[in-house]
C-alpha cells in the first residue's frame, strides 16, 4: 500500500512549491538565488501574492481532491463544475488555455475538445500543476488505473494528448514513490506505457541527460515543465534543494516548482519540508465561501486521499 506520510508529502510539498515560486513567475533564471544567495529561501510573497499564499495551481488541486473524496471516486462533471464555479470567483491568476475552456459554456465533456479544435495549442502545463491530489488518491489503484484517471482528468481543460500523457506519467511516478520505490528508475517502464503519438517525445525530456536549457519551449509547456521536474529531482539530493533548483530556472516559476514539490515530496517526505515554508502556507479557496486552507488542512486532505480505499 502507498505510504501515508509520503501522500502528505507530495500534497504539502506542491503546494509549498507553488506558493514558493509565485513571486518568481516569468522572472529571469537565477533570480531566486539572487534574492536569497545564502541559499536559505524564504516564501517571500511578491507579484501580487503575499507571503505563502498558493495560486491556482494547489487551488485546482485541492478542488480536485475534495470531489475525489465527496463523490467517492472520480465524477468528471463533479470536477468540472467545481473548477468552473472557481474560475467565476475572478482567482487572482488562471492559465488562459484553462480560463478559455471553463468559461465558454460548453459541456464538461467536449468544453477542452472544442476548444483544442479551435486553437490548435493545448499542451499547457495546466493538467500537471493540479495533479498532486489524484495522484495521491489513485496510487493505490495500480499503474494502469492511475495513469488512465489522470489521463481523463487532464481531458477536462487540456485537449492536446501530450497533456493527457504528461500528467499520467507524474501520476504515475508518484505511484511509485509512495511504494517507497525510485521514480527514477521506473521512468523506462512508465514510458512504455506512453501512447506511442507522444512517447518519444517523453522520452527526450526526461531523458538522464536532458537539461532545461534544451527546451524547445517556455516551461509553461507540458513537456520541460515535467522535465524540469524531473531533472530538479535528479540533479540534488534534497527536498530544498529540488525546489530551489527548479524556482531558480525562471519561468512559470510557480508551476515547475509545484510539480517537483509533489515529486520530491512523495520521495523525502513531509518531515523534509522546512516549517518556514508550511508555517506560512495558505490556500484561498475563490468561489467556496472564502475558504482557506493551511497546512494542517492540506495534511488531512492527504491523509483522507491515500486512506480512501
Amino acid at each position: 500500500m502507498p505510504n501515508t506520510d509520503r501522500a502528505v508529502g507530495a500534497v504539502l510539498g506542491s503546494a509549498v512549491g507553488d506558493a514558493l515560486g509565485a513571486p518568481f513567475e516569468f522572472g529571469a533564471p537565477g533570480v531566486f538565488r539572487e534574492r536569497f544567495p545564502d541559499g536559505v529561501g524564504e516564501l517571500c510573497g511578491g507579484g501580487g501574492w503575499d507571503p505563502g499564499e498558493a495560486t491556482d495551481d494547489t487551488q485546482m488541486a485541492v478542488l480536485l481532491g475534495e470531489s475525489l473524496l465527496e463523490r467517492g471516486g472520480l465524477d468528471l462533471p463533479d470536477v468540472f463544475a467545481r473548477f468552473r464555479r472557481w474560475a467565476a470567483a475572478d482567482p487572482k491568476d488562471i492559465g488562459l488555455q484553462t480560463e478559455q475552456v471553463l468559461s465558454g459554456g460548453d459541456a464538461w465533456d467536449v468544453a477542452a475538445a472544442l476548444h483544442f479544435q479551435v486553437n490548435g495549442r493545448a499542451a499547457g502545463n495546466g493538467s500537471l500543476m493540479r495533479a498532486s491530489t489524484s495522484a495521491v488518491y489513485f496510487a493505490a489503484r495500480g499503474r494502469h488505473e492511475t495513469m488512465t484517471a489522470a489521463r481523463r482528468i487532464a481531458a477536462l481543460t487540456h485537449g492536446d494528448g501530450a497533456a493527457w500523457e504528461g500528467t499520467a506519467i507524474l501520476h504515475e511516478l508518484v505511484r511509485v514513490a509512495l511504494l517507497g520505490e525510485n521514480p527514477l528508475a521506473a521512468l523506462p517502464a512508465t514510458l512504455a506505457e506512453v501512447d506511442r503519438t507522444h512517447r518519444e517525445r517523453w522520452a527526450t525530456v526526461l531523458a538522464p541527460d536532458w537539461h532545461p536549457d534544451d527546451a524547445t519551449e517556455s516551461n509553461g509547456a507540458v513537456w520541460p515543465c515535467l522535465g524540469s521536474a524531473v531533472w530538479a529531482l535528479r540533479t540534488t539530493d534534497s527536498f530544498e534543494a529540488a525546489l530551489v533548483a527548479a524556482v531558480d530556472l525562471g519561468g512559470d516559476t510557480d508551476t515547475v516548482a509545484a510539480v517537483t514539490g509533489t515529486l520530491a515530496g512523495s520521495v523525502y517526505g513531509p518531515a523534509a519540508i522546512p516549517a518556514r515554508w508550511t508555517s506560512p502556507l495558505h490556500v484561498p479557496l475563490p468561489g467556496f465561501a472564502d475558504r482557506v486552507l493551511r497546512a494542517p488542512d492540506l495534511r488531512h486532505l492527504a491523509i483522507s486521499l491515500a486512506s480512501a480505499h
